[in-house]
């Protein structure tokens, strides 16, 4: 079916005025605001922020025995990524691409 492009979207049926879409949106400065954001639960901290008290738990796997390490990005990457074996270890397949 071919549109024409040219005739009018809206009919006088499909139009509402500006006043009911206004009562639709709900006010933004009505209501509460949550001070406290559910994906950043902590505080907001600023690039450069003095984070030296801070401490980070990681736990370090050994390497598998399905895994490798690449001499060119040194990422570990699965052993079915091994494109080829260099003189002092494995390349992945995105280096050697």
């Amino acid at each position: 079916m071919a549109t024409d492009y040219d005739a009018p979207r809206k009919t006088e049926d499909d139009s509402e005025s500006i006043e009911a879409l206004k009562e639709r949106v709900p006010d933004k400065s009505a209501g509460s605001i949550d001070s406290e954001d559910s994906d950043n639960p902590s505080s907001f901290d600023l690039p450069g922020a003095d984070l030296s008290d801070m401490e980070l738990d990681v736990v370090v796997l050994p390497p598998q025995a399905d895994e490798f390490t690449c001499m060119s990005c040194f990422l570990v990457k699965h052993r079915s990524q091994v494109h080829h074996e260099d003189g002092g270890g494995f390349i992945c397949r995105e280096c050697a691409a």
